[in-house]
């Protein structure tokens, strides 16, 4: 089994080009649906699919018995290109490739932090377990990707209790908070009319951020109202709804966004407007949506200062050595599970064949039988019971052996070999089930 992962994150593009692959939830379910019905044209009808979409990155992880790497990713990227609308040469510069265990062991970096743009920030583990849900729930993944995707979130879960990367402000909403901190001054800041935008799980934790800095004058806005009361009411804030949004920006200070809109939703003449009434009162957006919810242009209009998740890069917590610190221990918990994971991986390449084995015994078990009890009708039920539990157990003694060598041969890497041998010797084909030959059963 070939394990194939295609990446495009921060670390090698722009945001205006992760903004064009971006698929978010319903993208991402959809894409899924439609790999089961692409697969069986260009990768196999048993090909396994995950696929993580956050503002940071696009992953596609795949599963396949085809062992031709270089056509695999090609496919890859022609899957990708169909999805976002993009020329592969668009992207293609910008995609690192792993495959084998570096695909996992890379899936499994990305659950514990150890790949975010905020190092050891607890939120990928959440959209790494999310983006393992989606594929279940669309029947795009298998035996395979699943185990691989349960070992990455083991290896977060393991991040976040066995050490301490994951404390202090370790997620995009905070470094955002910080970042308008260093822009706006403290003081100024905890005395700042805030407005948010977005109700989801970062608005909360930019809010969670927000309070810990002593904001007073908080708003939310929301496109469901009703998600912008409960996350306003808890914090102390007030809410307003998308069609007082323009309201909203001229009263406000600072504004960060952070739906999942497919489009801006603040665009220039809104900011335009509420700057011509105050010109002398700067305003400071921080746009850590993706795809952004500001348009850019916002950004020139005077007075404004506008900043989006590349930005973000340049202002991280100055106090990250702490979590730097605790990268080792989190690159062992890594390497232990990807030790699991390659035995796991090992008998999995045998147990196809110990299956098909015992297939063929029980066939060959029955139609013995069969034929045996033919011949000795006047047979009571207790004997033919008899009967056939000794010939199960006879065919499980015999084949014990054979099977626990085989398990032990995968464990030292030898299982392929000792696999096609044994399906060599006894004339196993999983498409052709065992025949028996012509007898003369008289």
């Amino acid at each position: 089994m070939t394990i194939l992962s295609l990446s495009i994150s921060y670390r090698t593009a722009s945001i205006e080009l992760r903004e064009q692959l971006s698929l978010g939830k319903e993208g991402v379910t959809s894409a899924l649906s439609r790999f089961r019905q692409w697969r069986r044209a260009h990768i196999s009808a048993d090909a396994e699919m995950a696929i993580l979409s956050t503002c940071n990155r696009l992953e596609l992880y795949l599963a396949t018995h085809d062992d031709r790497i270089g056509d695999s990713f090609s496919a890859l990227a022609g899957f990708t290109s169909e999805l976002s609308g993009l020329q592969a040469a668009q992207f293609e510069p910008y995609v690192n490739r792993y495959d084998g265990m570096d695909a996992v062991g890379h899936l499994c970096r990305v659950a514990a932090g150890l790949e975010s743009m905020v190092l050891g920030e607890s939120q990928i583990l959440g959209q790494v377990s999310d983006a393992f849900e989606a594929a279940i729930a669309t029947d795009s993944v298998g035996p395979v990707l699943s185990t691989v995707f349960r070992a990455a979130i083991r290896v977060g879960k393991r991040a976040q209790t066995e050490t301490t990367i994951g404390h202090n402000p370790s997620s995009v909403g905070s470094v955002a908070v910080l970042l308008a901190e260093q822009v706006m001054g403290t003081a100024t800041l905890s005395d700042a009319q805030v407005l948010v935008v977005g109700a989801g799980d970062m608005a909360e934790l930019v809010i969670k951020a927000l309070h810990a800095r002593g904001i007073k004058r908080l708003a939310v806005a929301n496109r469901t109202h009703a998600h912008a009361v409960a996350l306003a009411q808890r914090w102390d804030g007030v809410a307003c709804d998308l069609s007082q949004l323009s309201q909203a920006i001229g009263k406000a200070d600072m504004i960060i966004t952070s739906t999942g809109a497919p489009r801006p939703i603040i665009l220039y003449g809104h900011i335009q407007q509420a700057m011509h009434s105050r010109p002398d009162r700067p305003l400071v957006l921080i746009d850590i949506a993706m795809p952004r919810d500001i348009e850019p242009a916002a950004g020139d209009v005077d007075g404004v200062r506008l900043f989006n998740l590349d930005d973000l890069q340049a202002h991280l917590d100055r106090s990250i050595s702490d979590r730097q610190a605790q990268a080792p221990i989190v690159e062992a918990i890594v390497t232990d599970e990807l030790s699991e994971f390659a035995r796991w991986l090992r008998g999995a390449q045998v147990h196809p064949v110990i299956t098909d084995l015992r297939k063929q015994a029980e066939t060959i078990r029955q139609h013995e039988i069969e034929r045996a009890l033919r011949h000795l009708p006047d047979l009571d039920a207790k004997t033919r019971e008899y009967i056939q539990g000794m010939s199960r157990a006879l065919v499980n003694k015999l084949l014990h052996e054979p099977t626990t060598r085989l398990r032990d041969a995968a464990n030292d890497g030898q299982g392929i070999e000792y696999a096609n041998s044994v399906r060599y010797l006894f004339g196993l084909n999983a498409d052709e089930p065992w025949q028996a030959p012509g007898q003369d059963e008289r």
